[in-house]
């Protein structure tokens, strides 16, 4: 509740960020006067006359405090006098206290109002620590010993009594401003709208947050706070993902689209810095093995035990037992019963993860008690009714609004559907996806680019797809703007919009026949940038999972871009997992055959690739002798290195790479000239997952591994990480980038 967290006791305090400062040493006395006399002028210069807008008092308590040091430093520097070691130590430690005081002003000026306000008890604590820290150096402090005038020694002695008095001061003002934002909070946790002339004195009239920009700025730096959350602090995620609600609904309420509107006309739109460090945005995070499911191999959302003991996701081990088949998918057994029982540990284990990581996870919707808990730590009632009622005026805007306002709207269910599958689907149900689909054709570059972030975002729901796959024309919209969007985001988010929806096996046809849209996605392979092309080498993945698209890859030249792709850093992997699905079908082991760089790039990824990239690249080869006939299977092995490089996999690969490398070599022995080529090694071939290899292959399972990862890259902050349900036998890290404005 969050009428709860109000009268929460004071967490444990913490310093907000403080850096390492070290006390300066090998300084004469009269340096160090020197150096704390400037430090304390300069304190005073930055922050004396200027008025917070929380804090007032605690601020201007510590100033004057400070100030009369500076009286004091001055007096003694330019009466050049001589410390003793117990004041040379004293001043080394006010050195220290001075730093502190400038952080916590500075935090102070340069928190947003609605953080401050949170944040009243912990910042107050933080004034009265350091207030108790200059009594105690004043108890301390030889003042007897120093030559002063009487009037500045009765200053400093008045400082010392003042300090030793002082009490914890929380301001009264501040306090009631505080329990009137949490009563907002509460109104809408109990369903009621509250009174929009309320809000407007609350926000406009008592805390200043004048403006759709000023609004833009309070929700940026809360969020920031939500991405940087550490478990101990006060309010909770919760909390405050429903006062960044709140927030964002008074923002439209209260100052619509006009202020935006003139923004967009004057071409004053800026992108936003990320809320994370393009350097880590751009950081692939490995998500653990056992969270993902042995089958489609990427995270599970509702992991369940069949009667062999395995562990899969449920959508994918109900389709493997509807399509007849009795076995265990890893281990070959057959099964003793159908029923799935939930594996509610590993489901929680996954959930505590995905929060850790700020990963956006839905659970599924018929999901017990953890599923429930993680809605709990995800966001709070109170706001998702915020967030409702924020959807309802943004899809009023969309319908009526002028072109102006439709490009800001859009642009606020972008954001708003970034994270929480009850945003998503209450956007989708009030009706905004064929609106959006308007937008997907405008002039506007800035109105294309937030309508198909917007419909990726979406679609990350589950039956969000169907909508969007169901309304006339949209699909075709998307193909549109993956073609001739206006801007290369827009481009990119196009083809990571694809990727989402391909996750639904009976779409990956439809998006194939598509006019344009393989083309596009391997157009964007070769020219896109690193981004892009990860977009468009995972979309044609996900595709070439189809046994029925394998003749529109070909036609459409991603065969050609995929081979290409194996030689750029950051797509070999994925590329070479698209390849080892495609060659499975004669005709299309015949046309990669045809392809001179190949075997090259293949034999290139076994040599020098990561784990994953080994395991694609054997296996593409595998699948190339086993499908392309005697003149691929003699390309192949004339490739140089190959032997010495499959007995490297032999004694060093992982479990299915070294299961691959030995199915590789039985074929060349096989092979009327094996023994040239390979000498002796093919004895040693039958060691390594024999029975496995002889085992009987599994449709698009079991054969090698698939990575899952997730990548969040913005400029703004991560839309949304999307994880396709695809099963396949090759490595690949499922990831969607995204950019927000």
């Amino acid at each position: 509740m969050a009428s709860a967290a109000i009268f929460s006791s004071m967490r444990r305090r913490r310093s907000p960020s403080l850096d390492a400062f070290l006390a300066p040493v090998d300084l004469t006395d009269v340096a160090l006067v020197e150096t704390l006399a400037a430090v304390s002028a300069d304190l005073i210069a930055s922050f004396s006359g200027k008025t917070l807008p929380f804090q007032r008092k605690n601020s201007r308590s510590l100033i004057r405090k400070v100030e009369v040091f500076v009286v004091l430093l001055e007096y003694l520097r330019d009466s050049s006098s001589n410390l003793s070691s117990t004041a040379s130590v004293c001043f080394k430690e006010l050195y220290l206290l001075f730093y502190r005081s400038k952080i916590l002003l500075d935090y102070c000026f340069h928190s947003s109002k609605l953080w401050l306000l949170l944040q009243n008890d912990s910042i107050s604590g933080h004034f009265h620590d350091l207030t108790q820290e200059i009594s105690t150096l004043l108890d301390v402090f030889p003042l007897k010993e120093l030559i002063l005038s009487d009037d500045i020694r009765e200053q400093v002695e008045l400082l010392q009594k003042q300090a030793s008095r002082s009490k914890l001061l929380i301001d009264k003002h501040d306090e009631e401003l505080k329990l009137k934002f949490f009563s907002f909070l509460d109104q809408f946790e109990k369903e009621r709208i509250p009174d929009p002339v309320e809000l407007y004195s609350f926000f406009v009239e008592r805390l200043g947050i004048r403006g759709a920009k000023s609004f833009r700025v309070e929700i940026e730096f809360l969020e920031e706070q939500i991405s940087n959350h550490e478990g101990d602090v006060e309010p909770t995620i919760s909390v405050l993902n429903g006062f960044v609600a709140l927030t964002r609904y008074c923002r439209f309420l209260l100052f619509g689209f006009e202020e935006d509107e003139v923004e967009l006309r004057n071409g004053k739109q800026k992108r936003q810095k990320g809320l994370i460090t393009q350097e880590i945005a751009d950081t692939f995070l490995k998500i653990p093995k056992d969270f993902c499911c042995p089958i489609s191999l990427d995270l599970m959302r509702d992991p369940v035990i069949i009667s062999t003991g395995q562990t899969y996701d449920r959508s994918s081990i109900s389709r493997w037992i509807e399509e007849g088949h009795y076995t265990c998918p890893k281990t070959g057994q057959m099964l003793i019963h159908p029923r799935l029982v939930p594996n509610r540990a590993l489901r929680n284990l996954i959930t505590q993860w995905c929060i850790a990581h700020g990963i956006p996870y839905d659970p599924p919707e018929n999901s017990d008690s953890s599923a429930e808990t993680f809605a709990a730590a995800s966001s709070s009632k109170a706001g998702n009714r915020a967030n409702k009622a924020t959807a309802a005026l943004l899809i009023q805007q969309l319908t009526n609004g002028s072109e102006g306002a439709k490009t800001i709207a859009a642009r606020g269910i972008r954001l708003l559907a970034k994270t929480g599958k009850e945003n998503r689907a209450y956007i989708a149900e009030a009706g905004a996806i064929p609106h959006l689909k308007v937008l997907l054709s405008s002039s506007s570059a800035v109105a294309q680019e937030n309508s198909v972030t917007a419909m990726l975002n979406l679609s990350i729901y589950e039956k969000n797809k169907s909508r969007i796959m169901d309304e006339e024309g949209c699909l075709g919209s998307i193909v549109q703007v993956l073609r001739f969007g206006h801007t290369t985001e827009a481009r990119e988010n196009a083809a990571a919009t694809l990727f989402s929806l391909s996750a639904v096996h009976e779409y990956k046809k439809r998006i194939a026949n598509e006019g344009g849209a393989v083309e596009a996605l391997a157009g964007l392979l070769r020219e896109g940038t690193q981004r892009g092309k990860k977009d468009a080498v995972t979309a044609l993945f996900n595709l070439s999972t189809h046994v029925e698209n394998c003749a529109r890859m070909i036609e459409s030249g991603a065969v050609t871009a995929l081979v290409a792709a194996l030689g750029v850093e950051g797509v070999s992997e994925e590329a070479a997992g698209a390849l080892a699905l495609i060659v499975r079908q004669p005709i299309g082991a015949e046309v990669v055959g045809n392809e001179d760089t190949v075997v090259g790039g293949l034999i290139g990824m076994m040599r020098c690739g990561t784990p994953r990239g080994k395991e694609n690249a054997v296996a593409a080869l595998l699948e190339l002798c086993r499908s392309g006939g005697s003149a691929a299977t003699e390309k192949v092995l004339k490739a140089p290195a190959l032997a010495g490089l499959l007995q490297g996999l032999l004694f060093t690969g992982t479990k299915r790479a070294r299961r691959k490398a030995a199915s590789l070599a039985r074929v060349f022995q096989r092979c009327e000239n094996a023994s040239l080529h390979l000498g002796g090694l093919g004895v040693g071939y039958t060691f390594a997952g024999n029975s496995a290899a002889n085992s009987t292959r599994t449709t698009f399972a079991s054969d090698v591994s698939v990575a899952g990862s997730v990548s969040s890259r913005t400029s703004f902050a991560s839309d949304v990480s999307v994880t396709g349900s695809v099963a396949s036998d090759v490595s690949i890290p499922m990831s969607i980038s995204v950019q927000v404005l």
